[in-house]
């Protein structure tokens, strides 16, 4: 057992049996915390069967519930010293017409969870963000920094996806915690509430509350079937059922991925840093395209597909968004371990044992069938 941990903490991770809830649950429970996991889970991100994860390790307690079910929160909440927050409905396209539940799990589950810690109150409260908050990231052009504005749906049509200073293509750099926020879907604009009503909330009760805004995670055990997830688990179900990776745009477009297990290492030290009240970027710190990232995932899995680029925008997408992490460095010191290749290896070994439903699809053609896709 670490030195710096106390044997009286009490851990309660909200949506503890998702990708990196569970992840983390286990890593903290290997630390010798006593930790507490709140989960729905929704078939959606579970599956049909919708049980706790096979992985999760069964010291961790488990609490079928809701986060808006506020008398199953407030037994949750019972002696626990620190919460993490990372209960959520994830994904872009999908928020974008189930907007009333992504805005009631997200929002509102949110207030519940703050309002019970104001009868139960924690020592600490961490509350996972995301990247797309930002909306677009950071460019430049020459030695002028941009936060350039959304692409019109015009330029969409015409297939024209870079963003632009006159003719001059901007350059994307990497984005920092001090960028203008400008969420472009549902999605984002809950988990930016959250993470600001979790600030706010802490700032007002004197709790020491800390925000991470995750980027692109991946890693073992990621839900493969839900077709709104992140896009490397998208790509990994395609592949193992034969089909190739479809790609929107051009897949040129730049993003951030960040291990699961350098995730779990940011979270553990956001539980002790003095650097509350503060909001950080967790990634990788390195950018590939999204049609790099299917190329890699198919060699790792000695797939034949090709990647298909489909031309096709979905609302609500961005063109490029990669961080900045030094102020994680600086004062959470935190510096990613995992190297994209070496996580891709990993992840594909896992895959190899593993299957997924492919329902990318139908998630597709509901977009379409909505007038979400240009």
């Amino acid at each position: 057992m670490s030195a710096w941990i106390d044997r009286d903490t009490r851990i309660l991770v909200t949506g503890g049996a998702g990708f990196i809830g569970s992840h983390l649950a286990n890593t903290l429970v290997e630390r010798g915390y006593t930790v507490r996991a709140l989960d729905s889970l929704k078939p959606q991100v579970h599956g049909a069967d919708a049980q706790w994860p096979a992985y999760l390790r069964p010291e961790v307690e488990r609490h079928d519930a809701d986060i808006r079910d506020r008398d199953a929160l407030r037994k949750a909440l019972a002696g626990i010293t620190h919460v993490y927050h990372f209960a959520a409905a994830v994904g872009v396209g999908q928020s974008m017409y189930e907007i009333e539940h992504y805005t009631d799990v997200n929002n509102r589950g949110t207030a519940i969870l703050l309002e019970e810690l104001i009868k139960q109150p924690v020592q600490r409260l961490i509350v996972a963000s995301s990247m797309s908050v930002y909306g677009e990231g950071m460019y430049r052009v020459g030695n002028s920094i941009r936060e350039p504005r959304p692409r019109s749906r015009e330029q969409l049509s015409r297939a024209e996806w870079d963003l632009r200073d006159g003719a001059e293509v901007l350059e994307p750099m990497p984005t920092p915690e001090t960028k203008h926020v400008a969420p472009s879907s549902v999605y984002a604009l809950s988990k930016l509430d959250q993470e600001q009503l979790c600030l706010m909330f802490g700032a007002a009760y004197q709790v020491p509350t800390v925000a991470l805004r995750f980027f692109n995670v991946y890693g073992p055990q990621q839900s493969l079937s839900n077709p709104y997830t992140g896009v490397l688990a998208i790509f990994a179900a395609r592949i193992l059922n034969g089909n190739a990776p479809l790609i929107f745009e051009d897949g040129l477009q730049q993003r951030d991925f960040v291990s699961v297990w350098d995730i779990a290492q940011a979270c553990r030290l956001a539980l002790t840093t003095k650097a509350t009240g503060e909001v950080f970027n967790i990634g990788s710190g390195d950018s590939r395209t999204v049609l790099e990232i299917a190329r890699s995932i198919t060699e790792a899995l000695n797939a034949s597909a090709e990647a298909v680029v489909t031309g096709k925008y979905r609302i609500g997408d961005i063109r490029h968004c990669f961080a900045d992490i030094d102020k994680a460095r600086h004062l959470l010191g935190y510096e990613p371990r995992v190297k994209l290749e070496d996580g891709l290896l990993e992840l594909a070994e896992w895959l190899s044992r593993t299957s997924a439903t492919d329902n990318f699809l139908h998630a597709a053609s509901e977009l379409d069938r909505r007038g979400l896709t240009i």
